[in-house]
Protein backbone atom coordinates (compact mmCIF):
# COMPACT_ATOMS: atom_id res chain seq x y z
CA UNK A 1 0.00 0.00 0.00
CA UNK A 2 1.39 3.41 -0.97
CA UNK A 3 1.02 5.06 2.48
CA UNK A 4 2.97 2.24 4.13
CA UNK A 5 5.79 2.49 1.61
CA UNK A 6 5.89 6.23 1.95
CA UNK A 7 6.05 6.00 5.74
CA UNK A 8 8.78 3.31 5.72
CA UNK A 9 11.16 5.02 3.32
CA UNK A 10 11.97 8.04 5.52
CA UNK A 11 12.58 5.68 8.45
CA UNK A 12 15.16 3.74 6.42
CA UNK A 13 16.79 6.95 5.25
CA UNK A 14 16.93 8.23 8.82
CA UNK A 15 18.65 5.06 10.07
CA UNK A 16 21.18 5.26 7.26
CA UNK A 17 21.79 8.90 8.06
CA UNK A 18 22.38 8.16 11.75
CA UNK A 19 24.92 5.47 10.88
CA UNK A 20 26.70 7.81 8.47
CA UNK A 21 26.69 10.57 11.08
CA UNK A 22 28.11 8.29 13.76
CA UNK A 23 31.00 7.17 11.56
CA UNK A 24 31.61 10.68 10.30
CA UNK A 25 31.89 11.94 13.86
CA UNK A 26 34.86 9.60 14.35
CA UNK A 27 36.31 10.36 10.92
CA UNK A 28 35.78 14.08 10.30
CA UNK A 29 36.60 15.34 6.85
CA UNK A 30 36.21 11.98 5.12
CA UNK A 31 33.61 11.30 2.46
CA UNK A 32 31.31 8.29 2.61
CA UNK A 33 33.47 6.62 -0.07
CA UNK A 34 36.60 7.25 1.97
CA UNK A 35 35.03 5.75 5.08
CA UNK A 36 33.90 2.72 3.07
CA UNK A 37 37.45 2.17 1.79
CA UNK A 38 38.83 2.25 5.34
CA UNK A 39 36.19 -0.22 6.55
CA UNK A 40 36.88 -2.63 3.68
CA UNK A 41 40.66 -2.32 4.08
CA UNK A 42 40.38 -3.05 7.80
CA UNK A 43 38.17 -6.12 7.33
CA UNK A 44 40.21 -7.62 4.50
CA UNK A 45 43.49 -6.84 6.23
CA UNK A 46 42.28 -8.51 9.42
CA UNK A 47 41.23 -11.57 7.45
CA UNK A 48 44.66 -11.87 5.84
CA UNK A 49 46.47 -11.25 9.16
CA UNK A 50 44.35 -13.81 10.99
CA UNK A 51 45.15 -16.51 8.48
CA UNK A 52 48.78 -15.88 7.57
CA UNK A 53 50.08 -14.15 10.73
CA UNK A 54 51.04 -11.09 8.71
CA UNK A 55 49.70 -8.96 5.86
CA UNK A 56 47.35 -6.52 7.61
CA UNK A 57 49.53 -3.55 6.72
CA UNK A 58 50.12 -4.87 3.20
CA UNK A 59 46.38 -4.64 2.59
CA UNK A 60 45.51 -1.65 4.77
CA UNK A 61 48.36 0.78 4.16
CA UNK A 62 48.11 1.16 0.36
CA UNK A 63 44.34 1.76 0.57
CA UNK A 64 44.43 3.96 3.68
CA UNK A 65 47.30 6.02 2.24
CA UNK A 66 45.13 6.67 -0.78
CA UNK A 67 42.50 8.23 1.51
CA UNK A 68 44.53 9.78 4.35
CA UNK A 69 48.10 10.00 3.11
CA UNK A 70 50.92 7.68 4.29
CA UNK A 71 51.80 9.54 7.51
CA UNK A 72 48.25 9.65 8.89
CA UNK A 73 47.63 6.06 7.76
CA UNK A 74 50.70 4.89 9.71
CA UNK A 75 49.40 6.44 12.93
CA UNK A 76 45.96 4.94 12.36
CA UNK A 77 47.16 1.40 11.72
CA UNK A 78 49.26 1.44 14.89
CA UNK A 79 46.21 2.21 17.02
CA UNK A 80 44.05 -0.37 15.24
CA UNK A 81 46.55 -3.18 15.67
CA UNK A 82 47.75 -2.45 19.21
CA UNK A 83 44.96 -4.09 21.29
CA UNK A 84 45.15 -7.22 19.13
CA UNK A 85 48.90 -7.53 18.54
CA UNK A 86 49.83 -7.63 22.23
CA UNK A 87 47.51 -10.48 23.38
CA UNK A 88 48.34 -12.50 20.25
CA UNK A 89 52.06 -12.00 20.90
CA UNK A 90 51.65 -13.07 24.53
CA UNK A 91 50.01 -16.33 23.44
CA UNK A 92 52.73 -16.96 20.84
CA UNK A 93 55.67 -16.14 23.11
CA UNK A 94 55.90 -19.64 24.59
CA UNK A 95 56.34 -21.40 21.23
CA UNK A 96 58.36 -18.69 19.47
CA UNK A 97 62.09 -19.18 18.90
CA UNK A 98 63.55 -16.15 20.66
CA UNK A 99 67.10 -16.97 19.58
CA UNK A 100 65.98 -16.11 16.05
CA UNK A 101 63.70 -13.23 17.01
CA UNK A 102 66.05 -11.16 19.20
CA UNK A 103 68.73 -10.44 16.55
CA UNK A 104 65.98 -9.37 14.17
CA UNK A 105 64.44 -7.10 16.79
CA UNK A 106 67.79 -5.47 17.51
CA UNK A 107 68.49 -4.29 13.97
CA UNK A 108 64.81 -3.61 13.27
CA UNK A 109 64.79 -1.17 16.18
CA UNK A 110 67.96 0.55 14.93
CA UNK A 111 66.58 0.88 11.38
CA UNK A 112 63.10 2.04 12.40
CA UNK A 113 63.93 5.80 12.70
CA UNK A 114 65.42 5.77 9.18
CA UNK A 115 62.16 4.42 7.79
CA UNK A 116 60.12 7.06 9.62
CA UNK A 117 62.47 9.77 8.33
CA UNK A 118 61.89 8.59 4.75
CA UNK A 119 58.13 8.56 5.35
CA UNK A 120 58.18 12.19 6.50
CA UNK A 121 60.76 13.40 3.97
CA UNK A 122 59.19 11.94 0.81
CA UNK A 123 56.15 13.74 -0.59
CA UNK A 124 52.76 12.05 -0.37
CA UNK A 125 52.50 10.85 -3.97
CA UNK A 126 56.06 9.52 -4.10
CA UNK A 127 55.50 7.64 -0.87
CA UNK A 128 52.32 6.11 -2.27
CA UNK A 129 54.28 4.87 -5.29
CA UNK A 130 57.03 3.44 -3.09
CA UNK A 131 54.53 1.70 -0.82
CA UNK A 132 52.46 0.18 -3.62
CA UNK A 133 55.52 -1.03 -5.55
CA UNK A 134 57.10 -2.53 -2.44
CA UNK A 135 53.92 -4.47 -1.66
CA UNK A 136 53.51 -5.62 -5.28
CA UNK A 137 57.13 -6.80 -5.37
CA UNK A 138 56.79 -8.64 -2.07
CA UNK A 139 53.55 -10.41 -2.92
CA UNK A 140 54.99 -11.38 -6.31
CA UNK A 141 58.03 -12.89 -4.59
CA UNK A 142 55.94 -14.78 -2.05
CA UNK A 143 53.45 -16.02 -4.63
CA UNK A 144 56.29 -17.25 -6.88
CA UNK A 145 57.17 -19.83 -4.26
CA UNK A 146 60.76 -18.63 -3.79
CA UNK A 147 62.05 -19.12 -0.27
CA UNK A 148 65.32 -18.88 1.56
CA UNK A 149 66.26 -22.50 2.20
CA UNK A 150 68.86 -22.59 4.91
CA UNK A 151 69.42 -22.15 8.60
CA UNK A 152 69.28 -18.52 9.70
CA UNK A 153 72.77 -17.10 10.30
CA UNK A 154 73.44 -14.10 12.53
CA UNK A 155 74.51 -11.75 9.68
CA UNK A 156 71.48 -12.72 7.62
CA UNK A 157 69.12 -12.31 10.57
CA UNK A 158 70.58 -8.88 11.31
CA UNK A 159 70.12 -7.84 7.67
CA UNK A 160 66.53 -9.06 7.49
CA UNK A 161 65.79 -7.32 10.78
CA UNK A 162 67.20 -4.03 9.48
CA UNK A 163 65.10 -4.30 6.33
CA UNK A 164 62.03 -5.08 8.44
CA UNK A 165 62.64 -2.04 10.66
CA UNK A 166 63.11 0.21 7.62
CA UNK A 167 59.87 -0.99 6.05
CA UNK A 168 58.07 -0.79 9.38
CA UNK A 169 59.03 2.84 9.80
CA UNK A 170 58.05 3.71 6.24
CA UNK A 171 54.67 2.01 6.18
CA UNK A 172 54.23 -0.60 8.93
CA UNK A 173 55.03 -3.35 6.42
CA UNK A 174 57.94 -4.87 8.33
CA UNK A 175 56.37 -8.31 8.02
CA UNK A 176 57.25 -8.58 4.32
CA UNK A 177 60.96 -9.50 4.63
CA UNK A 178 60.19 -11.65 7.68
CA UNK A 179 57.61 -13.66 5.76
CA UNK A 180 60.02 -14.43 2.92
CA UNK A 181 62.83 -15.22 5.37
CA UNK A 182 61.00 -17.38 7.90
CA UNK A 183 58.71 -19.30 5.55
CA UNK A 184 61.75 -20.94 3.97
CA UNK A 185 64.24 -20.87 6.84
CA UNK A 186 61.89 -22.88 9.03
CA UNK A 187 61.20 -25.45 6.33
CA UNK A 188 57.68 -24.15 5.81
CA UNK A 189 56.55 -24.96 9.37
CA UNK A 190 53.60 -22.60 9.27
CA UNK A 191 52.87 -22.87 13.01
CA UNK A 192 56.40 -21.89 13.97
CA UNK A 193 56.41 -19.10 11.39
CA UNK A 194 53.18 -17.67 12.79
CA UNK A 195 54.43 -17.86 16.38
CA UNK A 196 57.70 -16.11 15.56
CA UNK A 197 56.01 -13.39 13.54
CA UNK A 198 53.31 -12.75 16.14
CA UNK A 199 55.87 -12.50 18.94
CA UNK A 200 58.06 -10.21 16.85
CA UNK A 201 55.11 -7.95 15.99
CA UNK A 202 54.06 -7.65 19.61
CA UNK A 203 57.44 -6.38 20.78
CA UNK A 204 58.06 -4.23 17.70
CA UNK A 205 54.63 -2.61 18.10
CA UNK A 206 55.63 -1.27 21.51
CA UNK A 207 58.98 -0.08 20.20
CA UNK A 208 57.56 1.59 17.11
CA UNK A 209 54.80 3.22 19.16
CA UNK A 210 57.41 4.98 21.28
CA UNK A 211 59.17 6.38 18.22
CA UNK A 212 55.93 7.32 16.43
CA UNK A 213 54.70 9.17 19.52
CA UNK A 214 58.00 11.02 19.76
CA UNK A 215 57.67 12.06 16.10
CA UNK A 216 54.10 13.28 16.62
CA UNK A 217 52.52 10.68 14.33
CA UNK A 218 50.34 9.10 17.03
CA UNK A 219 47.63 11.70 17.54
CA UNK A 220 44.28 11.94 19.26
CA UNK A 221 42.62 12.20 15.85
CA UNK A 222 44.17 8.89 14.77
CA UNK A 223 42.98 7.22 17.96
CA UNK A 224 39.46 8.55 17.46
CA UNK A 225 39.42 7.31 13.87
CA UNK A 226 40.55 3.85 15.02
CA UNK A 227 37.68 3.40 17.50
CA UNK A 228 35.00 2.23 15.01
CA UNK A 229 37.56 0.09 13.18
CA UNK A 230 38.51 -2.07 16.18
CA UNK A 231 35.44 -4.31 15.86
CA UNK A 232 35.83 -4.61 12.07
CA UNK A 233 39.44 -5.68 12.46
CA UNK A 234 38.50 -8.15 15.21
CA UNK A 235 35.92 -9.82 12.98
CA UNK A 236 38.48 -10.18 10.19
CA UNK A 237 41.08 -11.62 12.57
CA UNK A 238 38.58 -14.11 13.99
CA UNK A 239 37.47 -15.27 10.54
CA UNK A 240 41.04 -15.57 9.29
CA UNK A 241 42.21 -17.48 12.36
CA UNK A 242 39.38 -20.00 12.04
CA UNK A 243 40.07 -20.32 8.33
CA UNK A 244 43.70 -21.13 9.16
CA UNK A 245 42.55 -23.96 11.43
CA UNK A 246 39.82 -25.42 9.27
CA UNK A 247 40.37 -24.74 5.59
CA UNK A 248 42.92 -25.58 2.92
CA UNK A 249 46.14 -23.63 3.50
CA UNK A 250 46.85 -23.38 -0.22
CA UNK A 251 43.42 -21.93 -1.00
CA UNK A 252 43.58 -19.32 1.75
CA UNK A 253 47.18 -18.40 0.94
CA UNK A 254 46.29 -17.77 -2.68
CA UNK A 255 43.30 -15.71 -1.59
CA UNK A 256 45.49 -13.67 0.78
CA UNK A 257 48.01 -12.97 -1.97
CA UNK A 258 45.23 -11.89 -4.31
CA UNK A 259 43.75 -9.48 -1.75
CA UNK A 260 47.18 -7.94 -1.07
CA UNK A 261 47.92 -7.66 -4.80
CA UNK A 262 44.62 -5.97 -5.60
CA UNK A 263 44.95 -3.55 -2.66
CA UNK A 264 48.35 -2.38 -3.87
CA UNK A 265 47.23 -2.24 -7.50
CA UNK A 266 44.15 -0.15 -6.74
CA UNK A 267 46.19 2.28 -4.65
CA UNK A 268 48.65 3.18 -7.43
CA UNK A 269 48.60 6.96 -8.06
CA UNK A 270 48.34 6.38 -11.81
CA UNK A 271 44.60 5.72 -11.36
CA UNK A 272 43.95 9.10 -9.71
CA UNK A 273 43.34 10.97 -12.94
CA UNK A 274 41.29 8.13 -14.41
CA UNK A 275 38.74 7.95 -11.60
CA UNK A 276 39.02 11.56 -10.45
CA UNK A 277 40.56 10.68 -7.10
Amino acid sequence: MPPARGHGSPHLSSSSGVMSFNLSSFMPGLTADGIAVLLAATLLGGLVRGFTGFGFAMVFMPLASMILGPVAALGLIWFIDLPFALPIAARSAKTAEWREILPLLLTATLALPAGIWLLIWLDRETMRWVLALLVLSAVGLMASGWRYHGRPTIPLSLGVGALSGLFNGMASIGGMPLAVFWLGAQRNDRHKTRANMQAFFGVSTLISGTVLWWKGILTGGALMMAVPLFAIYGVGLWAGTHGFRLASEQTFRRGAYLVIFLSALISLPLWDAVIGR
